[in-house]
């Protein structure tokens, strides 16, 4: 998301982030909240990892949270018989899976 992007959404937006950091440009995202355009955002990744944007902390209206969208059961499961799917393959001689 840019600030063209950012443009095309209706009046009273809100924006909620939970994949990757690099898909919100943060600088256009502070301007549209800035302008009052979008009306919040709810982050749980970041373009710097860990720590953030700190210049999120001027904003009432960013939720932040500390990368959490995956901690769920099945999702950490499923994270751990990937990386387990990984290793055989590697150790049977074949590409693992993509990480993405």
């Amino acid at each position: 998301m840019n600030a063209e992007r950012f443009a095309l959404l209706p009046q009273g937006a809100v924006i909620v982030n939970s994949a990757r950091g690099a898909l919100i440009d943060e600088t256009a995202l502070m301007a549209t909240l800035s302008a009052g355009h979008v009306a919040a955002a709810g982050l749980d990744c970041f373009q710097n990892e860990p720590g953030g944007n700190p210049a999120f902390s001027g904003y009432d209206n960013i939720f932040m949270l500390p990368h959490i969208g995956s901690a769920t059961k099945q999702t950490r499961d499923a994270m751990g018989f990937r990386a387990l799917d990984n290793l055989d393959a590697f150790f049977a001689g074949q590409t693992p899976y993509d990480t993405l």
